[in-house]
This record gives structure tokens, C-alpha cells and sequence, in this order.
């Protein structure tokens, strides 16, 4: 889950030692545009502090009004519904017409909220069911397929590291990486076998081994939900973790360096077992071209191009197809 659901969940947890009304408002359907997808999050107290975003403005204003005026439900939880007429598109702003459907659920029961952060902070994905009737919540385990779901009487979400990304190398970019990584929903390892760069690591919540790079991707065991991304700008050890990741489902494998610098890695991955259609899947230089030359700058343009990935159907994670053209649009990053 990324950055800012979890800071709904961690705000929600603190609030419940307050006595206060509380309630978690969920996204369940969005109809035409809608700032905000299915699944997005609002705490909510009755003194009207709120965490989280629904829509980004005007809806969080209505919801944090009816809760100051008690006119949230405590013994129920409840539909609603907003723009449907061109009236509150306009009131609430919704672009283009668009319709958002939430459920807003009161929270009285701490030990839900409580177990479920522990199971995220423990890389767990968890499958959240919530039953109308009761308002009891079930937790389990999710697939990374899975997704919100909502039938009038069980809202089921997805909560935790719906991605996951291994980077080679713990130097500075790769930290800056897998900080702006974790706001963006991912489970983030890292493997670098100098000790050297190990000791100095400082990012938390990240998963640190001292393995080969090639036996770090056949333990991660890469599906469509996974980036793969060298940042050593060492031969050695950048392509001994493609070797790997250019046979697997990875949705995206990049590598640090230059265009020339990768022209002749491709060259020397040639000399391998991989065939030109794994070769041409290599992201090198990594990232989009933006003109970065600092680590966060280079962070940024990696992320960026996920994102621009992840967001497209056509380069979604259920594909994996490359082209020249997009080559020409990467970041070149000099040696």
C-alpha cells in the first residue's frame, strides 16, 4: 500500500486511544473522472481532523462537516454517494462529470487496525473483509492479483506491498530509490555483497542481504508485480543480476550507465544464454529522460517511468514488451 494509506491506518490507530468517534471512509466506485481510485482511504474524528484523501477537496470538506454535526453513522456503516447530478459534480468538483461511491465504516473495534499494521510492516499482503451486517472485519492473506471489491454488503480491500522492487547496490541513489519506492507501494529488497556498502545502509523497513546478485533474483522469485533495477554501475555485478532477471516475468529490469556503457553490456549479455528479445527487454540507461545527474534526480526518473508503466494497459505488469523507441526516450546517466 503506499505512503499515504498507511498513514491513514497509523492515524486511525492512534486516534482510538482518544474516545472519539471515528470513521474509516473507503473509495468502493468511481465513474468517469475521479481524482482518486478505488480503495483510497479517509480517517475521520468527530472533531473533524481528517487523514487520507478521497476526492482531494470538496468531498472531505462535506464528510468532515457531517462528522462535526454528528450526522455520521456510529451502528452502521453507510453508502454514499456523490455527483450524481451536474449539481454536485460542480459542488464537489468532480472533473468531467465524475460519480465517486464511498462507505464510510464508524471503527470501534481497536484489535483489527492494530493487527493489520503489524502484518504490513511485517511485508505481508493482506485481504481485508468487512461485513455490512455485523460491521465484524476478517483478516487474511491476499494474492498480488487481487483487488477492492464491493457487493452492497462485503467490502473486501487489499492491503500491504502490492509491488515489489530488488535493487543491486546500497550506494546513494539506491537509497534515495528505495525511500520514494516505498511511498509508491513497493516491498523493497536490497542485495549488495560488499560489506562495505551494507554497513552503511539506513533505510528502514527494507529488506538487506549479502548475496550474489544472481542468486538474490532467483530467491526473490520474480513475477509480473516486480522491478529489478542495478544501480552498482559494476559489471561484475549489474550483469549477473540481469543474466537472471531478463529470463524472468520481471515487469521491468534497468541498469545505471550510460548509452554507451549499455550498448556494450548488451553486448556482453549476448555472449550468454539469453536470446535478443530478453536482451531488448534491458531498460538502459535506466529510466526516463529528464536530464537527471544527482541521485534523487536519478530516483525520480526511475519511478517515474514505472509509474508511466504501471499506469498504461498497453505497458502494464501483465506485459513485458520493449522497442527501440522507448530506449530513445531513457535517462542517459554518464559513468
Amino acid at each position: 500500500m503506499d505512503s499515504v494509506d498507511l498513514s491513514v491506518l497509523k492515524t486511525l490507530h492512534e486516534w482510538q486511544a482518544t474516545g472519539q468517534s471515528l470513521w474509516l471512509v473507503t473509495v468502493v466506485e468511481t465513474f468517469g473522472s475521479s481524482p482518486r481510485p478505488p480503495g483510497a482511504m479517509l480517517a475521520l474524528r468527530g472533531d473533524g481532523q481528517a487523514v487520507g484523501s478521497v476526492s482531494g477537496g470538496c468531498i472531505e470538506d462535506d464528510l468532515v462537516l457531517r462528522a462535526k454535526r454528528g450526522e455520521l453513522p456510529n451502528d452502521r456503516c453507510e453508502v454514499l454517494t456523490f455527483g450524481v447530478t451536474k449539481e454536485e459534480a460542480r459542488r464537489f468538483r468532480l472533473p468531467c462529470g465524475g460519480v465517486i461511491r464511498v462507505v464510510v465504516e464508524p471503527v470501534q473495534n481497536r484489535d483489527w487496525v492494530a493487527q493489520l499494521l503489524q502484518l504490513v510492516q511485517a511485508h505481508r499482503l493482506v485481504r481485508r473483509t468487512l461485513h455490512f451486517a455485523t460491521r465484524q472485519v476478517e483478516l487474511d492473506d491476499a494474492g498480488r492479483t487481487d483487488n477492492i471489491s464491493f457487493d452492497g454488503s462485503t467490502l473486501v480491500t487489499v492491503h500491504g506491498p502490492r509491488w515489489r522492487m530488488l535493487i543491486i547496490g546500497a550506494g546513494q541513489s539506491s537509497a534515495y530509490l528505495a525511500r520514494m519506492a516505498q511511498a509508491l507501494d513497493y516491498e523493497v529488497h536490497v542485495c549488495d555483497p560488499r560489506a562495505e556498502m551494507r554497513a552503511t545502509w539506513d533505510v528502514p523497513d527494507t529488506l538487506l542481504s549479502g548475496e550474489m546478485p544472481d542468486d538474490a533474483v532467483i530467491a526473490l522469485q520474480p513475477d509480473r508485480a516486480t522491478a529489478i533495477i542495478a544501480l552498482t554501475h559494476d559489471p561484475k555485478l549489474d550483469d549477473m543480476a540481469l543474466l537472471e532477471a531478463l529470463k524472468s516475468p520481471a515487469f521491468y529490469v534497468g541498469a545505471l550507465g550510460s548509452k554507451a556503457n549499455n550498448e556494450k553490456r548488451r553486448e556482453r549479455l549476448a555472449l550468454f544464454d539469453l536470446t535478443s528479445q530478453e536482451i531488448d527487454r534491458l531498460h538502459g540507461p535506466v529510466g526516463l529522460r529528464i536530464g537527471s545527474r544527482t541521485p534523487p534526480e536519478i530516483a525520480v526518473s526511475i519511478l517515474a517511468h514505472l509509474i508511466s508503466i504501471r499506469n498504461q494497459p498497453e505497458l502494464s505488469a501483465g506485459s513485458i514488451r520493449n522497442n527501440k523507441q522507448r530506449q530513445t526516450n531513457r535517462q542517459e546517466v554518464c559513468s
